[in-house]
This record gives C-alpha cells, sequence and structure tokens, in this order.
C-alpha cells in the first residue's frame, strides 16, 4: 500500500495549514467528544434501518472512524442485539450482519426517545473551536477583487472604495437607498465574492440534544473529487474527521418572512431533535436581511435581540429543558432596505453597525450605462438617441426619478412585446413608448 510521505512535509507551511484547518479523527470514543452510551444508541437506530449490513455500512451513515465503531459493533454483538448472518471474506471487516428481535425492541425503544438516525454529531466545545479557527474577519479582498465581482453592475468608484474595506471588516453593514437601484444584488454580490470554504458539522450535541445543523439548501458542500489540488491529496491522507463537512462560505438570504422565532432553535415534538437558526447556519459567512423594515416583526425587536451578537460576536441559545448556551456569532451581517435607517433604528444601534453605505439612483451617465449594457446582454442594438428620447420626453416630463432596474424592466417589455408581434426586438420610439405605458401607473 501506498503511503503519504508525511514526515518529509513536516513543518512546512503547507501541511501546517492543512492540519490546522481539517478535523483530525477521532482515535478514542473519548476523543469523540461524545459518551459511549451517545455513541451506542445512535449505531443500534442505524442499523434498525438496516435489513442487513456489514462494518462499512455503519461507518459510512455514523461517520465514525472503523475502530470506534467496530468495537461498538462487537459489544452490540455481545448483548444479542445482532448477531452475523454470513462472511464474504475473512476477518470482522467481511462479517455480514442482522438484527435480532432484542435489538429491534431496543432500537424501536430508543427511536420514541430521538428519531434522529443522522451522522455522529461534534461537541459544542468542537463546533466553538472550529468557528473561531475560520472567522471572517480573515476575508481579505482587494481593489482588483471587488472590481472584478461588481464588473456586471454600474457601480462609482466611491461606492466599490467603501464595500471593499466593509467586507474586509467582518462587521455589519447597512445598505440603504430607494428601490430599484441594486442593493439586493450588491448584497448578493458581496456574498458571491467571499473567498475560502470552512468545514461545518452535520450535527452539534448540547447536553444529549442534537442540532441539526447542515442545511443542503443554505450550505454548498465542496466536490473534493471535480477539484483536485495538491492540499486535497493532503487532507485524503490525513485521516480527516468525517463528522465534517467542506463547504463554500455559507449564505444566508431572508426577506419579509424573517420573525425572531427563525432566530431560536427550532424543536421537532415528533423527533425529539432541534434545527439550527439561521444564524448559527450563516456562521463563517455572510447573513443577508433583504427588504429590512418590512418583516412581520418591529425591526427594534430583532435589533434588540441582536444587540449583543453584533458587539461581542456570541449569541445564546436556549434548548426546551431550559438549559441556555453560548455559540459564536461570526458572520458579515447586511441589512439592506429602502427606509432611511434613523426611521427605523436609533443612533445607539447605527453605531454598532460600522458601514452604512447608500445605494442611490444613477445619474444620467450611468443611466445610460446600464442601458447600454442590458442592450448587449439581450442582444439588442444600443441607439443613444432612443434614450435620449426616453429621457427627455418621459422621465423629464413626468418627473420620475432614474432607477437601476428601469433599463431590464423597460426592454424585457419590448422583448415580450417582439415575442407577441413576432418582430426583431429592437429601440425605437413606439417600443419605448409601449414599454413605458405597460410599465408604470400614473399616480
Amino acid at each position: 500500500m501506498e503511503t503519504f510521505p508525511f514526515e518529509q512535509l513536516k513543518g512546512q507551511p503547507q501541511l501546517n495549514r492543512v492540519l490546522s484547518r481539517w478535523p483530525k479523527a477521532p482515535k478514542s470514543i473519548e476523543e469523540t467528544g461524545l459518551r459511549h452510551s451517545f455513541i451506542v444508541d445512535l449505531v443500534i437506530k442505524h442499523i434498525y434501518t438496516l435489513e442487513e449490513f456489514t462494518l462499512e455500512d455503519v461507518v459510512d451513515r455514523v461517520k465514525l472512524p472503523t475502530t470506534i465503531v467496530d468495537g461498538v459493533l462487537e459489544e452490540i454483538q455481545h448483548n444479542k442485539l445482532i448477531e452475523v448472518k454470513g462472511s464474504s471474506g475473512l476477518g470482522r471487516l467481511s462479517n455480514h450482519y442482522v438484527m435480532t428481535d432484542l435489538g429491534t425492541s431496543r432500537a424501536k425503544g430508543l427511536i420514541e426517545i430521538s428519531h434522529y438516525i443522522g451522522p455522529a454529531p461534534v461537541s459544542l466545545e468542537a463546533y466553538r473551536r472550529m468557528i473561531e479557527l475560520q472567522p471572517v474577519k480573515n476575508i481579505k479582498v482587494k481593489e482588483s477583487d471587488v472590481e472584478g465581482a461588481f464588473s456586471h453592475m454600474i457601480l462609482t468608484s466611491d461606492m466599490l472604495a467603501q464595500l471593499g474595506p466593509a467586507v474586509n471588516s467582518g462587521c455589519a453593514l447597512f445598505l440603504y437607498g430607494p428601490p430599484g437601484n441594486g442593493k439586493t444584488s450588491i448584497a448578493e454580490t458581496i456574498a458571491r465574492m467571499m473567498p475560502d470554504r470552512v468545514y461545518i458539522p452535520y450535527a452539534v450535541l448540547v447536553d444529549d440534544d442534537v442540532i441539526i445543523l447542515y442545511d443542503p439548501v443554505t450550505h454548498v458542500a465542496v466536490d473534493k473529487e471535480d477539484s483536485y489540488s495538491e492540499e486535497n491529496e493532503l487532507i485524503k491522507h490525513a485521516f480527516p474527521d468525517t463528522r465534517w463537512l467542506e463547504i463554500e462560505r455559507p449564505i444566508v438570504m431572508t426577506g419579509g418572512e424573517l420573525d425572531l422565532d427563525m432566530l431560536d432553535l427550532e424543536f421537532n415534538p415528533i423527533t425529539h431533535f432541534y434545527q439550527a437558526p439561521l444564524q448559527m447556519k450563516a456562521n463563517n459567512g455572510i447573513f443577508i436581511v433583504d427588504d429590512f423594515g418590512r418583516q412581520r416583526m418591529d425591526p427594534q425587536d430583532l435589533l434588540n435581540r441582536w444587540i449583543v451578537p453584533l458587539e461581542r460576536h456570541t449569541d445564546f441559545l436556549s434548548l426546551q429543558s431550559g438549559i441556555k448556551f453560548e455559540i459564536p456569532f461570526d458572520q458579515l451581517v447586511v441589512f439592506a432596505t429602502n427606509i432611511e435607517p434613523k426611521k427605523l433604528v436609533d443612533e445607539a444601534f447605527l453605531r454598532r453597525i460600522r458601514y452604512k453605505i447608500k445605494v442611490d439612483h444613477p445619474a444620467e451617465h450611468e443611466f445610460e450605462q446600464i442601458f447600454r449594457g442590458v442592450c448587449e446582454l439581450n442582444g439588442i442594438e444600443y441607439r443613444q438617441e432612443m434614450v435620449t428620447f426616453l429621457l427627455e420626453n418621459f422621465y423629464r416630463l413626468s418627473g420620475r426619478p432614474l432607477n437601476a432596474c428601469h433599463p431590464r424592466d423597460l426592454i424585457s417589455h419590448i422583448i415580450d412585446d417582439a415575442d407577441y408581434h413576432c418582430y426583431e426586438p429592437r429601440l425605437t420610439e413606439a417600443n419605448l413608448t409601449t414599454a413605458w405605458k405597460t410599465y408604470f401607473v400614473e399616480l
């Protein structure tokens, strides 16, 4: 069997960087951070779902090392909860097991206590340590990174110069200004710009209660088979703790549906385990609160809930039992709102948000640039005289302000009309007039 030359690389920054970030597989039950009885019960529940199984089947499901799972299976077999049905070779690794009636009865009782049948969780202490190893304050973007990320948008150099330091700060950011000018797009671009990958556990154990953290909707897992790198080769040979998953930095985005309950642990009274709240899923990533001020709750309630987390970078959650525990609050929080900040929150809270950036109406030359870009994107010839016609005969006469979203929406109306009447979409006075009348409501 070929081995990897760790000894030759010992002390090199390359190896140190990998091993300092990647969770090392536990060598014993004690090193898992879990109680022996919890692991035994979890294994019993897993094998209850399998008609026939091998040691490897259980290892793949529980995400614990073979040596630990083998010891648990040996104990379970000794207690007559499972038995060997057959073998495909020599040794315990080739054994095929089935559950006995006694084992089935035991498993049903355990499932009544908790329906959780997933990867073994990590301890709360291990989770805290990992969050501290990969904080958002480690993210550093350069001017060229920001310019490249926002190349699809027409933003002033002044705004780009504000956005870069805001991302590097790792602190909360307030994007405000009139609707339709790109606040949400800016927030989403910041999220996509975040470099690095981070590790999260499938679940966390707190006082014998399981909190499911990994959410496939929120967390984008890294496929190591599709992305070869020397670092991946090191990791592959480093006996990793597979209870942890490598993901892109998480992006949590919420809007008007946000309420205080979504920031607390969600307990399922039927399954008897918890789902992590949004801010826990967003740790080491970005949390975007879009359309802030339009939530079902009073915005002041949200701000009161987050005063301590934003200031001290720590949050407190409570179990059904009343036990309260602390988790890191490590995320770039972006508030995007159409409402003036001073109408939403008091000065004391605004001081806790280090960066406040106004996203205003575009100037005429910026509006023309946006229009040109939308035309190019849709394969339509850009005609400056037609945009001038639009500005002079509609915007100036009506007094309607320019919005960054208008070119996209007006062009969409022209394309829809062209598809219906079977003509090539183009900028003409007639098409722009029709688009204007069907898009805007005169008040």
